[in-house]
């Protein structure tokens, strides 16, 4: 793989990652659509690394709650804010944990890598986004978050494993649908990244390392340093945004572009 490709695809993964427009889905789209040659599976492992390390940083101030109530959490003491909001995560995360594994040992995640797929979703769930955005109530704050509405966002998250549906979208329109402020069931949603992201690189990570050399390393380096920093500035950017913006841009967005999926598919 080119330098510029490799470039190429880290940015694209950091910027859509956490953008409710699908980052799996231009992945996909990126060979198709440029002829280039697909960026592997290490590839893109070493992206969501970058990723992961984004939202990190970003909500680090949440993370460090969320690491204080970990061991409180996982001996079934939820007790305290912090103990709570890391049960709800891992309820959040659960159901997409298993389906996520059953598609990838059974091999069916593959057939979904169309673009005609990628077209339906980005047209569809986008459209869904703007109905639950527009019509939602805007009462619900992160504080309010949680077991029941976490294993209901974690139903929405299950979603997300078709390509083009846009994991961070899905969360978010199910955030919205349970009445969250845009701003928070932004951030719900990128907490909910965390685990889910990781969960993933996990799962992928045990035939990259079979097939890793020196030369892949160097290029699963670049890679993840690319993503993060064009993540940080994306995620930055939309949080700050979202005080003033409704999600309507990113929708207008996925319809152009699945409208075009869908021509060029169906010709």
């Amino acid at each position: 793989m080119s330098l510029f490709q490799l470039i190429l695809a880290a940015i694209i993964q950091g910027i859509t990652e956490f953008l409710p427009v699908s980052s799996s889905g231009h992945l996909i789209l990126l060979p198709n659509l440029t002829g280039l040659d697909d960026q592997g599976l290490a590839i893109d492992v070493a992206v969501h690394v970058g990723t992961l390390g984004a939202v990190v940083f970003y909500f680090w101030s949440d993370v460090k709650q969320l690491i204080a109530g970990l061991p409180r959490a996982l001996t079934g003491r939820i007790d305290t804010p912090q103990a709570r909001l890391a049960m709800s995560l891992i309820i959040a995360t659960i159901p997409t944990v298993i389906v996520g594994a059953i598609l990838f040992k059974t091999g069916f995640s593959q057939s979904l890598r169309s673009m005609a797929v990628i077209g339906w979703t980005m047209l569809g769930f986008g459209l869904l986004l703007y109905w639950m955005d527009q019509k939602g109530p805007q009462a619900k704050k992160t504080s309010d978050w949680g077991l029941r509405d976490a294993m209901i966002m974690g139903l929405w998250q299950v979603l997300a494993l078709i390509p083009g549906t846009s994991r961070s979208g899905i969360t978010i329109t199910g955030a919205r649908h349970l009445g969250y402020k845009r701003e928070d069931g932004a951030r719900l949603a990128m907490l909910m990244s965390i685990p889910a992201i990781a969960a993933s690189g996990v799962l992928l990570s045990a035939d990259v390392i079979r097939e890793a050399d020196t030369q892949l390393a160097k290029d699963g380096a670049i890679a993840a340093l690319f993503a993060f920093v064009s993540a940080l500035l994306a995620l930055s950017l939309m949080m700050r945004l979202l005080r003033s913006v409704s999600f309507t841009p990113y929708v207008i967005y996925r319809v152009i572009l699945g409208a075009i999926l869908l021509v060029i598919a169906y010709s």
